[in-house]
């Protein structure tokens, strides 16, 4: 779990909108693409990120079979008039639905959803349910920097609740990202500080108390927030008056509530998030295909002393469970 892909081809957003700087493809020599946000040129990328056949036979190296494929984070396109978020995120859903039903033994879908607007949000999600047969979205961080325990998201986490919906939350936008551009800070030091406030908003703000049944996964091995508990519960404890003012339940009840994907790149840290979480609730994930994912994936988990049992729950049985889905779906 936890790939990323675009269809091989958009539309120029900027142009068929007439304003922002959306994100989409222009192809260029055969096996590249360039990455344009609005007119300007964004990263360039390889045919791994669009192309279906490459990515399976890139996977079997690693005798992977089975990829939970969402769309990069710079889609989201939050900042957008909500009419507009909408046709993207139905655009972005449709070919990740149509992948999942070209390659069923292959492929699973997360879909997106315009978050900036709570109706077109929750319509979406239905679609996505009843239409295209896709079991989760994935989300931001952070909302156009509104916290996601904010009144306006519940609804849309209450949708997902009664859906049987899971979620993944991956950072975006990161705080601070203008003030440390230098170093590529904002990708190794906010994106961990962006998951973490993510899900201490959620925990906080009550709304994994409000939906025990929700299924959330914080992506990154879950930032920052687990290796920093001690200090997130340390605060709850001196300063309730200012940190328990919405939920008076410990944060440190909620671990195993939630899952987080393996993505540390450091055994010893996968073994205390193992500790903290249990192997039921972590999952394989690699961030395919871009550089700073694990991309010879899960290696360093095969690599190690972890007992077979714990590497099959993180290479499969953890998926499974928060994406609800039967493994037979796939055999």
């Amino acid at each position: 779990m936890h790939t990323h892909i675009l269809p091989a081809e958009m539309p120029n957003w900027t142009e068929k909108f007439g304003y922002g700087n959306f994100i989409w493809l222009k192809q260029q020599k055969p096996g590249l693409a360039d990455m344009m946000r609005g007119n300007h040129f964004f990263r360039t990328i390889a045919e791994n990120c669009w192309d279906a056949d490459v990515r399976i036979k890139e996977y079997e190296q690693f005798n992977t079979q089975v990829q939970v494929v969402c769309t990069i984070p710079v889609m989201f396109s939050y900042w957008s008039k909500p009419k507009d978020g909408l046709e993207i995120s139905r655009f972005l859903n449709d070919h990740i639905a149509e992948l999942q039903d070209r390659y069923p033994k292959n492929y699973v879908g997360l879909g997106t959803i315009p978050m900036q607007d709570t109706e077109l949000a929750i319509s979406e999600l239905h679609r996505l349910k009843n239409e295209l047969n896709i079991v989760g979205i994935q989300i931001g961080s952070n909302v156009n920097d509104l916290n996601l325990n904010e009144p306006q998201f519940f609804p849309i986490f209450e949708a997902c609740d009664q859906l049987g919906i899971a979620i993944m939350i991956h950072p975006w936008e990161m705080m601070g990202e203008k003030s440390m551009e230098r170093y590529w800070l904002p990708w190794l030091v906010g994106m961990p500080a962006e998951t973490a406030r993510a899900m201490a908003s959620l925990i906080f703000g009550g709304v994994l108390e409000r939906l025990p049944n929700l299924r959330v996964l914080a992506s990154h091995a879950g930032g920052s927030f687990i290796p920093t508990l001690g200090r997130i519960e340390h605060g709850f404890n001196c300063r309730p008056d200012l940190v328990a003012v919405d939920n008076n339940r410990s944060p440190k009840k909620y671990l195993g509530k939630f899952w987080t994907d393996c993505i540390t790149h450091d055994i010893d840290l996968l073994k205390y998030i193992l500790k903290q979480q249990g192997a039921s609730r972590v999952c394989l994930g690699s961030d395919y295909p871009f550089p700073l994912g694990d991309l010879e994936i899960g290696k360093f988990i095969e690599d190690s002393d972890l007992s077979e049992e714990v590497i099959e729950d993180i290479f499969c049985n953890s998926i499974l469970s928060w994406l609800n889905l039967d493994k037979s779906r796939f055999i």
